[in-house]
């Protein structure tokens, strides 16, 4: 039985390269820009690539804030993608500061262009990179991977920015660059 995901079409990045993934996984897409079919959703994806005013702002212009802040409150499965994930936050600082949705606590905030020993790292952060689970996020079924499948918690990254969230337990992965 195919499960139906509904992707968020707000005018940013990767819709098509989202609904192709699930439909390769034997999920059915349901990309929309209508608030309704957003709030009446089973399980929605915000996907999202580019910069956090502008996706923000086209929340708002599309009227999609109220009908994705009431999609989370009903505790059913969600999914922030790349500037998905950071339009949850409370704050960017990426070009001036601009408010979130505020669904969890804390900012967004540029990768330091520095690592740990003071050696300068390329920003944006471009490559491969493992992800761990922290104690809060191992028992995520976003992490139940198959045993004979090693590559499963590599992901690739390509971004300037990211999420430092206030409470630990709102971090359920890290990725290290540069210490």
């Amino acid at each position: 039985m195919f499960k139906r995901v509904t992707v968020v079409d707000y005018g940013i990045g990767n819709v098509f390269s989202v609904c192709n993934a699930l439909q390769k996984i034997g999920a059915e897409p349901q990309l929309t820009d209508d608030p309704n079919a957003i709030a009446q959703a089973e399980r929605l994806i915000l996907p999202g690539v580019g910069a956090f005013s502008r996706a923000m702002e086209n929340l708002k212009q599309r009227g999609h804030v109220d009908a994705i802040a009431g999609f989370i409150e009903t505790g059913r499965p969600f999914l922030g993608i790349c500037i998905g994930m950071q339009l949850l936050m409370e704050v960017s600082t990426e070009f001036g500061e601009y408010a979130g949705l505020g669904h969890i606590a804390g900012k967004v905030d540029m990768i330091s262009k520095t690592d740990a020993d003071g050696r300068p790292l390329d920003v944006p952060h471009i490559s491969w990179a493992e992800v761990t689970p922290t104690s809060f996020g191992a028992a995520h079924p976003l992490f139940s991977t198959p045993q004979d499948d090693p590559g499963a918690s590599y992901f690739y990254f390509v971004h300037s920015f990211m999420a430092y969230p206030h409470n630990p337990e709102h971090l359920l992965a890290t990725a290290t660059y540069g210490g």
